[in-house]
This record gives structure tokens, sequence and C-alpha cells, in this order.
């Protein structure tokens, strides 16, 4: 699947190391229209991830800020089978927050440090 995104159209990519499955893939989301964007999921050998990318094609300024129940990128990575632990949603989520102008870019990481 590839999303034709227009040159004027702001566009975000996130590259996704997922950890422990070694499946990684590539999140891009390119605003349409003020308050919608268009998702894509590629470069990924992820059987799920690939039954989300058909699951959201678009998303709202409103369902960004769903609730977790109520998101529907977590419902559909839910219905996939996704791992509850699986990265790729939030991903989603914050590229789409930079796309629609609600977020800056900022790395997000989770680092396993020592407890003592």
């Amino acid at each position: 699947m590839t999303v034709n995104c227009k040159k004027e159209c702001k566009q975000v990519c996130a590259k996704l190391s997922p950890g422990i499955c070694g499946l990684p893939c590539l999140v891009r989301v390119c605003r349409i229209e003020k308050g919608k964007a268009s998702v894509e999921i590629y470069e990924t050998e992820c059987t799920m991830l690939h039954k989300v990318a058909e699951n959201i094609k678009e998303i709202e300024l409103r369902e960004v800020f769903a609730s977790i129940t109520d998101n529907p990128v977590y419902q559909a990575a839910a219905k996939a089978g996704c791992h509850a632990s699986c990265p790729v949603p939030v991903a989603i989520l914050k590229a789409a927050e930079v796309a629609l102008d609600v977020a800056l870019a900022m790395p997000v990481a989770i680092d396993f440090v020592d407890c003592n």
C-alpha cells in the first residue's frame, strides 16, 4: 500500500524497531486536510501490522485524542491480534499529532536500565 502525499501536505515518518519480535516497520502519516490525515504502515513483514494498515487508512484529530478503549488505532491493533505492548499504535498516534500540528516531533524511548 502506498499513500500519495501531496507535496504541500505535511508528512511525518517514524521508523520503529519494536523489540523482541524483530519485525521493524515504518509509519507515515500525511495531513490531507485540516484535522484529517492518511496513515500508512510499510516495510514490515508483520502480518498483524498489515491487518492494522488495512483498517486504519485515515485518522481524524478527535480520534487521536480518544481514550485507549475508544481509539480506532488501538481497536484495529486489537482486532489484528497485536501484542498489548506493541509500540506501533502509539507511533501512529504520535506521528498523527505531529502531522496535524498538535505536537512537536520529539523522540520517544523506552530504555531498560539496571535497577540497582
